[in-house]
């Protein structure tokens, strides 16, 4: 287990979030909910305060702080994505009830939360030893919302 392990801020989401992320990707679960034992600004009694869970093999903490604070893309989480279906089952879901697409890959959830949809074939296409092939690639990417897998593979190759 890691040491470190992000810790997401809510304004009374957090198990609602937590429990989201993990219906997306295997090996992912609710570790553990912790509720407030008094009033406080964080909620009421009785209320959820922190949610520890599992995504995809890393631990996370959801806080249900109070005041709501605003994600940037200084922070965001990568997904390495094996296929298009994945990339296509992922950027649906977490666009879905207001998420936001975003360019080359990048989206913002429902709660805020930036992700980067990544198919695992992006570095050969980008880090490829044709260089003239990665420049295509990238260009394209550039132009990309969800990246799109035969689109990156088609530009490096020249099609």
């Amino acid at each position: 287990m890691s040491k470190i392990s992000p810790c997401l801020w809510f304004d009374g989401e957090a198990e609602e979030a937590a429990s989201f992320y993990v219906s997306l990707l295997p090996n992912s679960k609710i570790e553990t909910i912790q509720k407030n034992m008094a009033d406080s600004p964080a909620g009421k009694a009785g209320t959820v305060l922190v949610v520890e869970f599992t995504l995809a093999g890393q631990r996370f903490m959801a806080l249900n702080g109070g005041t709501r604070f605003e994600y940037t893309h200084a922070v965001s989480f990568k997904i390495d994505c094996e296929d298009q279906a994945e990339v296509d089952r992922l950027w649906e879901a977490l666009c879905a009830n207001g998420g936001q697409a975003e360019r080359c890959g990048w989206l913002r959830d429902r709660y805020g939360v930036f992700w980067q949809i990544v198919p695992t074939a992006l570095p050969k296409y980008l880090g490829g030893p044709d260089r003239e092939g990665a420049k295509r690639a990238l260009q394209a990417m550039l132009g990309m919302v969800k990246l799109d897998i035969e689109g990156l593979r088609r530009a490096y190759e020249g099609g």
